[in-house]
């Protein structure tokens, strides 16, 4: 990591942190509860003279010298700095509650408003203090600590220390107040939506990535040269449109290498998952909410969640196999993965509804009624993963360098089509 590339992680972590304490301070100012890691400093507030911003800087502090006693001779000395940003941390939420101390939500509606809000600021905040990817805060470092010390998973332990925190606050309300104070519904939905809210950006926001990793990223993406004769040609496809047999056969007509089904193989080999499994996984994205929801708490881990891994390593293979010569490469988001890469075809292919249906029932051997739904879950399997990872639409022609309908022609005609429409193209 070079010193510019350093210099502009810490400028977008100093605003995401400025961000992350303006979402905490209009979470709490929704007057619902606040996020839980804000729990107990929030509530010992209600109660006590310090500020919520001194009341987070003293937890910070306690969970930093945990995180010295459990790891000991294994503390890196780079997580001193949260003790820095503990401090410009607390004072950013001091600072942030007094610029909106005129925010005074009188109903219940303006409140939850104001609750949804802060989320999403919370979210962007969080977001950038990720990207950025030089100090954790306290709160992720300890449940780092914690489940490296106990061979526990981070997402789990995630869990139980926001649940943790909410329970120790919800206690603390009931001793100072006798009854639940800083501690509400705006606490669950805090939990359960800024990390989602994260994750989401992280597909939205990729100019903030690339401000970041433009040199890096120009490196990776770019794997052909403008002045190398390497042709590639990516095949995005509809299940039942029988695009995989035009692939091949496109491949073996051109003398082009083919990676389809050996991408499983290699991505295995690397993965160290079962072959069976990387199968089962790769291209499916059976509900992009419930997805979020569960894996957002990887987000300050070097765990990944394994679908991130799986396409993670997926992309690696696919920008190698654009450096080795002329291929063919089947779906996989290829041709987003390719897109920087000079000639570089990218081609989908659709067909009617009935074409699809009559080619999987004698293929799968399937009723008509089992076909048609077999065809439509992987097809929208295969559009929400696309559109998760890409951040772009399936199947939409301006993401295509050419679409056909293969309902109406033989294969034969949609092997020399493509392969006059590249012919054609690299002469203009």
């Amino acid at each position: 990591m070079n010193k510019q590339e350093l210099f502009k992680r810490y400028i977008v972590f100093i605003i995401g942190l400025f961000i992350n304490s303006f979402g905490v301070s209009f979470i709490t100012k929704a007057s619902l509860g606040t996020s839980p890691i804000s729990s107990i400093p929030y509530t010992l507030s209600l109660g006590f003279k310090p500020t919520l911003g001194m009341f987070t800087l003293y937890m910070s502090i306690l969970l930093i010298v945990i995180q010295i006693i459990l790891l000991r001779k294994n503390f890196p000395k780079q997580y001193l700095l949260q003790i820095p940003v503990s401090f410009a941390f607390s004072w950013f939420i001091d600072l942030t509650m007094n610029l909106l101390s005129f925010m005074i939500p009188s109903t219940y509606l303006m409140k939850f408003i104001s609750l949804i809000v802060g989320c999403i600021i919370l979210g962007v905040g969080v977001y950038m203090e990720m990207i950025a990817d030089v100090v954790m805060l306290p709160g992720e470092s300890f449940v780092k600590a914690i489940s490296v010390t106990f061979h526990k998973d981070f997402g789990k332990t995630k869990v139980v220390f926001d649940t943790a925190m909410t329970l120790i606050a919800a206690v603390i309300g009931f001793i100072l107040f006798h009854k639940l104070a800083g501690v509400r519904e705006g606490t669950v939905l805090a939990a359960l939506l800024v990390g989602m809210i994260a994750r989401l950006l992280k597909r939205k926001l990729i100019f903030i990535e690339n401000f970041i990793l433009k040199d890096a990223r120009a490196k990776a993406e770019r794997p052909v040269k403008e002045n190398s004769d390497t042709i590639v040609i990516t095949i995005s496809r509809e299940f039942g449109s029988d695009g995989r047999k035009i692939a091949q056969e496109l491949a073996k007509l051109l003398g082009f290498d083919y990676y389809d089904k050996n991408i499983i193989e290699m991505t295995a080999k690397e993965s160290n998952f079962l072959e069976e499994y990387v199968e089962s996984k790769e291209q499916t994205m059976t509900n992009r909410f419930l997805y979020d929801l569960f894996s957002q708490y990887q987000a300050f881990s070097e765990d990944k969640t394994k679908l991130d891994e799986l396409y993670e390593i997926e992309a690696k293979i696919i920008r190698e196999a654009a450096t080795k010569g002329n291929c063919v490469i089947v779906g996989r988001c290829a041709d987003y993965i390719l897109r920087d890469v000079y000639q570089c075809y990218n081609v989908f292919l659709y067909a009617k509804e009935d074409f699809k249906v009559q080619l999987i029932m004698q293929r799968e051997h399937m009723e008509k009624v089992a076909a048609l739904k077999h065809m439509r879950d992987i097809n929208k399997k295969r559009s929400m993963h696309y559109n998760y990872y890409t951040g772009g639409i399936w199947g939409m022609s301006k993401n295509y360098n050419l679409c056909l309908d293969v309902s109406t022609i033989s294969i034969k005609d949609a092997v020399n089509m493509i392969k006059e429409y590249i012919s054609r193209s690299k002469n203009d």
